[in-house]
């Protein structure tokens, strides 16, 4: 029997896209499915596909940057299923692109309260019901490949999946006495809708470049890279495949790895510099404290 069978998974932004996927797999290995989603249309039509295959399924509208409605997603789940196994903070939008100058704080604000605080609330409402019960369990982050290195004129999305990266890598370690397990999941293109956020931006983030974007649509070169995108079906597959290997890291497109691993030889050649400097000799072979 799977592992995962008769659990209950809490999935934001699963009304579609990625979010939907995991939702699949991991009903197809018999946990009981709680979707949240700004999207009230999309979650109906979710929750349809699921109980076509017996997957049991709720269904909550939620804005992930409200730490109120999260708590409605909690109380919802115990009284629908009793208990909270997993939680995955997949709700994200692409925030606003152009040069640093073109940035407006609504725009940041909303790529922080979504991307980050969403996952932030997410944990903070979920991960006391899965330590309650004392079975263990599992904290899902969705970043991006974009979490693993800089991408131009995307600073908002960059800097938001970077910190869920750096959330997962401290909430791993937190967590791992619970027996709670934590992964992170940094894909790259997909074929989602994240590229068409703005069709369910809220109200308060809005502003006159908003108003533009919406007009004018995600430029012609992101879109064409969505839709060569991997399918998303893979995704919540290679999900579950992770989770079953205990892995923190969750890649879907090891083409990348170059890319990765030349970020990593410049941060290494950079601690190299570090250590012939003669004005840090003193402190380069100290014992660490912190690790």
């Amino acid at each position: 029997m799977s592992q995962f069978a008769g659990k209950t998974a809490v999935i934001s932004g699963g009304a579609e896209g990625i979010g939907l996927s995991i939702a699949k797999a991991f009903g197809a290995e018999k946990m009981n499915i709680v979707l949240a989603d700004i999207d009230h249309k999309n979650l109906k039509k979710a929750a349809e596909e699921l109980e076509k295959v017996d997957v049991p399924v709720l269904t909550v509208v939620l804005d992930v940057a409200d730490e109120a409605q999260w708590e409605n997603v909690a109380e919802r789940a115990v009284k629908r299923f009793g208990k909270v196994h997993m939680i995955v903070n997949n709700a994200g939008v692409s925030g606003d692109s152009g040069a640093i100058e073109s940035q407006t704080k609504k725009g940041w604000q909303w790529a922080l309260d979504v991307n980050l605080m969403g996952v932030v609330y997410g944990a903070k409402v979920m991960v006391p019901l899965i330590k309650e019960h004392g079975e263990g369990g599992w904290l899902i982050n969705v970043s991006s490949m974009a979490g693993m290195g800089g991408v131009p004129y995307s600073g908002a999305y960059t800097a938001t999946k970077t910190a869920v990266v750096s959330l997962s890598e401290s909430w791993a370690v937190e967590l791992a006495k619970e027996g709670i397990n934590v992964s992170v999941l940094c894909p790259a293109f997909v074929q989602t809708r994240i590229h068409e956020s703005n069709r369910n931006r809220q109200a308060r983030y809005h502003s006159d470049n908003t108003n533009l974007a919406v007009r004018s649509g995600p430029s012609k070169n992101t879109k064409a890279m969505v839709e060569r995108g991997i399918e998303v079906s893979i995704v919540g597959k290679r999900v579950v495949e992770a989770i079953i290997g205990g892995e923190l890291y969750i890649f879907t497109h090891p083409n990348y790895r170059q890319v990765i691993q030349k970020r990593f030889s410049a941060i290494d050649a950079a601690f190299e510099r570090a250590a012939q400097s003669p004005l840090l000799q003193h402190i380069a072979n100290q014992k660490l404290d912190m690790l």
